[in-house]
């Protein structure tokens, strides 16, 4: 991912330590609401608002079952995230594409160099 707007808000949606949690208790099943309050020890409100905020981010699917509405992650936009930000976090994985300002910076290095041979 090149598109650092979008990957601000993948980091943005992950900030949220109850929302890593949800991911967590996600990971292999899918629960409701109820059942994600009771493990994470919150507001059935909050619950609601932090699986909203993953939902509109692509993040966990919901499904209707009943009367109960019940979130399982979309593994296949997890897994892209997954790569985006190793991607991110690799120091080996520069792109190298962002050159700007890099040749002033060597030219300042020089400059500083050659005047502290003078001196």
């Amino acid at each position: 991912m090149k598109d650092p707007i979008q990957l601000a808000r993948i980091l943005k949606v992950l900030s949220v330590p109850a929302r890593v949690r949800i991911i967590q208790l996600l990971k292999g099943r899918a629960l409701c609401v109820n059942a994600l309050t009771a493990r994470l020890d919150i507001t059935q409100g909050a619950v609601s608002q932090h699986l909203r905020i993953m939902r509109n981010a692509g993040l966990v699917v919901d499904e209707k079952r009943g009367y109960f509405v019940h979130y399982r992650l979309n593994e296949e936009a997890l897994a892209g995230w997954q790569a985006h930000v190793a991607n991110l976090l690799d120091p080996n994985s520069g792109s190298g594409e962002n050159t700007k300002g890099a040749s002033k910076c060597a030219a300042m290095r020089d400059k500083k160099a050659a005047t502290s041979r003078k001196t």
